[in-house]
């Protein structure tokens, strides 16, 4: 994806919705849902997060830009109470369907992720989850942590995994086949690009091609949290990610993660990240 201009940024929360919004019927189908009828399946983001994710049955999870549910039903599935938050009311009505659809009790909740907190109950959550590729669409990642800490009770804990900054400065595939850091690895305004295709496979343009992207360094993230009163307990680096963002540089191995198909330890393409409240 090729940034275009400098974004507006009182408009880009509606430049953002109103993109997710034009994905939501590709990604019901492209996503394979039909999967979701095994009681036993989990979407692959969840099956990655498990050995970092630990024990969640029966504890009380809200999932932060949830989109169409998938990875909240999962989770729901491993025997949380969830509730699904998300700004696209067409997402939400996916992810009741799918809810519906496999048996799922699940509270799904229409916001702007930075008015989590006063439309869900403050300080009474046991874990705030979010599936990878969230921070990427927020402009301020203290004020997120912020509304992280507010959710979560006393000791409860963030769970995160996430793009990693040094992915999201890269560039896109170049016929020259080289990888180039174009894009800013720091917090800034932003950068808008115009993308007509989402990351599943689907036929015709999005409606709403245009999203402004923000990006957040590993320290950034780390100080955020620390002056929010979250305490770090795990950070781990990965050298895959669940799409492909390089082209020809990628190459498909495990649960649909791609890494770099030459010197994949080059690259840390994600992370995970844990924190406790304090």
């Amino acid at each position: 994806m090729e940034p275009t201009a400098e974004p507006n940024l009182a408009e880009w929360a509606a430049i953002n919705k109103a993109n997710w919004d034009s994905r939501v019927p590709h990604h019901e189908q492209g996503y394979d849902l039909a999967r979701f009828q095994d009681p036993s399946y989990l979407s692959e983001v969840v099956r990655f997060d498990l050995p970092l994710l630990g024990e969640i049955a029966g504890r009380r999870g809200v999932h932060l830009q949830c989109h169409i549910g998938s990875d909240t039903v999962s989770l729901a599935r491993l025997g949380a109470t969830m509730t699904g938050l998300d700004f696209s009311g067409s997402a939400l009505a996916a992810a009741a369907r799918l809810a519906t659809a496999c048996g799922v009790e699940a509270e799904w909740v229409e916001s702007d992720v930075y008015e989590a907190a006063r439309v869900l109950p403050p300080a009474s959550f046991d874990f705030v989850y979010t599936g990878i590729g969230a921070l990427c669409w927020i402009p301020v990642v203290a004020r997120w942590t912020q509304v992280v800490a507010a959710l979560l009770r006393p000791g409860g804990f963030l769970f995160i995994r996430e793009g990693h900054p040094m992915l999201w400065a890269l560039s896109d595939p170049r016929p020259d086949g080289l990888i180039a850091i174009d894009h800013p690895y720091f917090e800034t305004a932003g950068t808008v690009f115009v993308e007509e295709q989402s990351y599943v496979e689907h036929e015709g343009a999005l409606e709403s091609p245009t999203i402004v992207h923000f990006n957040h360094g590993l320290a950034e993230i780390f100080n955020a949290l620390w002056n929010a009163g979250l305490t770090v307990t795990t950070f781990e680096e990965h050298q895959s990610v669940p799409w492909n963002p390089l082209g020809d540089a990628m190459v498909e191995g495990d649960l649909g993660e791609y890494t770099l198909r030459e010197m994949p330890e080059r690259l840390a393409a994600t992370y995970t990240l844990r924190a406790v409240k304090n």
